[in-house]
């Protein structure tokens, strides 16, 4: 009864302004936010596979090589100022130091009667920057075991599509790669010893041959000269490959770094800031909507202002009378959602065919979620509203 005393004063021409407005606002915030999780997902899974929507990337910086570093009149090494000077960057989450082999490395391997020998360069680099979960990444000298290894993707790669295709040998997938032991033998300052190996993962993220810490210690003490070197390669952690202020320091202190990393943030960077404009302009949207909704529902309370008095007076409680406006803002609300979660659809079909891979469902669910948010918050301000009015009238 109470439902249709009220519905007489209802205007279908202000709902349905409030409802379109609405849509706009919500589809534009959902696809939007769709948009950014597809395409964040794309470039995290080029990076390698981090999690986060815009994630940390890593960059490995060196110094250029020019005549002075060939004839021995310059160094390629960084200073400890240098280091230090990185270290202070506020984009700089983390910094570590490639530390080099200082002696003779050669390894050999037989594989189904082939022997192979060849000479190996060795680096090791803080474990935090490693990429590869290995539970052995150690390395004790008092009981040296396997010395663990890790090795670049692009490695393997070259070797089963270009060397070993070439030679007539077998290609090795990973798994098999890493059941083979190797033979290391390490020599320098009058001393040779051969340490029994195992490739143990495959990083995406360094372009060296990469063993323990431990082990580069120990070794260099060993067979290498004692003379401490400066490290001549660098590894960042940035929470923002993106910012303008990394390529502005590395180019004024001549450095370099691989400029697809580079690229790729200065993707995600332009990105994020798209998708914030964009967000914005939809939740503005929204924004002045609400305020369309709140002027129809005050305007329909004032118009109805005589038939809730006689509703008081015959007992019915204010949250009693407040249900049918509950009511109209709920159905309201829900099918906007509804719709523009259909719109959301509809507009990601666009792109996500021309993305390589397969998207997961979360940025189904981002999207979703950032809607069904802003739907919530919208229609409990008006409850609160709705009811706060119903109390001051009566």
């Amino acid at each position: 009864m109470i439902r249709r005393l009220l519905r007489k004063n209802i205007s279908i021409a202000q709902i349905a302004g409030y409802a379109l407005a609405n849509l706009l606002g919500l589809a534009i915030v959902m696809t939007a936010v769709r948009f950014y999780a597809d395409v964040s997902e794309t470039i995290s899974a080029d990076a390698g596979g981090n999690s986060g929507l815009i994630p940390a990337d890593y960059l490995v910086v060196s110094k250029p090589v020019s005549l002075l570093n060939t004839i021995g009149a310059r160094s390629s090494g960084f200073s400890d100022e240098e280091i230090a000077g990185l270290r202070s960057q506020p984009w700089a989450a983390a910094v570590g130091a490639f530390e080099a082999a200082d002696f003779n490395v050669s390894a050999s391997i037989d594989f189904q009667g082939r022997g192979m020998h060849t000479f190996l360069f060795l680096e090791a680099i803080p474990d935090e920057f490693i990429d590869v979960d290995s539970r052995n990444w150690s390395f004790n000298p008092d009981a040296p075991g396997e010395v663990p290894i890790i090795i670049p993707k692009d490695y393997l790669a070259l070797y089963n599509f270009g060397f070993a295709a070439g030679r007539g040998l077998p290609q090795l997938s990973e798994s098999t790669i890493s059941s083979v032991p190797l033979m290391l033998t390490a020599s320098g300052a009058g001393r040779s010893d051969s340490f029994r190996a195992r490739i143990v993962g495959f990083s995406s993220r360094l372009n060296t041959i990469a063993v323990p810490s431990d082990f580069i210690a120990w070794a260099n003490a060993r067979y290498g000269s004692g003379a401490a070197g400066k490290p001549s390669r660098l590894i960042l952690k940035v929470d923002n490959p993106g910012d303008p202020a990394i390529a502005s320091y590395l180019r004024q202190c001549g450095y370099e770094t691989a400029s697809d990393r580079l690229d790729r943030g200065r993707a995600g960077y332009l990105l994020t800031v798209f998708t914030v404009v964009v967000c914005s302009v939809g939740a503005v949207i929204c924004l002045l909507s609400f305020f369309i909704l709140m002027l129809a529902v005050t305007l329909l309370m004032q118009k109805s202002r005589t038939t809730l008095h006689w509703l008081m007076l015959l007992g019915y409680a204010p949250a009693k009378v407040a249900r049918s406006y509950y009511r109209l803002v709920g159905v309201v609300n829900g099918g906007v959602f509804v719709v523009a979660a259909l719109c959301m659809a509809g507009a990601s079909s666009l792109w996500t065919g021309a993305l390589p891979g397969k998207a997961g469902a979360w940025p189904v669910l981002a999207s979703l979620g950032a809607g069904l948010c802003l739907t919530a918050i919208i229609t409990l301000v008006n409850f609160y509203v709705i009811r706060r009015y119903l109390h001051r009238l009566f």
